[in-house]
């Protein structure tokens, strides 16, 4: 998409991230959560994902955002840390126009240059086919889907997972006290 800008986040941009997801909670399955989430949580899970050291960034045009993604901790273990799980939520008038690649692409570069090894996409209902899709152009392989893990708007969910190794993978060990 032409003049698209992509940023790190700021806590102005809560209120049109929380629009945004708000819109997914509601009316699709990308989200298992049926409530959206009030604008102080968003805040909170945003300053979260920062206090980690994580990434929380959006894709703006002309002053609007339009999309959003950040990179939170696949699982608490310290087992775990060197891997990851993206969210990304783009503007429903926006869907299929580039921004969801614009975002995904930096996110990618920014956990691999942090020193995470992997990256994990879980995606709600298989369903989704543009954001299989989109993982998969951005390097993600399918690894499986749990069928049936989640109830909305009166039927079953899948959730599909993919994963891509970020930087050298686990084709060498972490350095040393990592």
């Amino acid at each position: 998409m032409s003049g698209l800008t992509v940023r790190a986040s700021t806590e102005a941009d809560v209120a049109r991230c929380a629009e945004i997801y708000g819109h997914h909670v509601l009316h699709g399955t990308a989200s298992f959560e049926v409530d959206p989430p009030d604008l102080a949580e968003m805040k909170k899970r945003r300053a979260a994902v920062l206090d980690l050291g994580l990434p929380y960034i959006v894709a703006e045009k002309e002053g609007r955002v339009l999309g959003y993604a950040y990179a939170g901790l696949y699982r608490t273990r310290p087992a775990y840390r060197f891997t990851v799980e993206n969210s990304i939520y783009i503007d429903k008038d926006a869907i299929g126009q580039g921004v969801g690649k614009a975002l995904l692409v930096p996110l990618i570069d920014l956990c691999a240059r942090d020193g995470r090894r992997q990256m994990i996409a879980v995606i709600g209902d298989s369903a989704h086919v543009a954001s299989i899709n989109l993982h998969a152009s951005c390097g993600f392989e399918m690894v499986g889907t749990l069928k049936s893990v989640g109830f909305k708007f009166g039927r079953w969910l899948d959730s599909v997972l993919m994963e891509r190794p970020l930087g050298p993978g686990d084709t060498t060990l972490p350095e040393a006290g990592a």
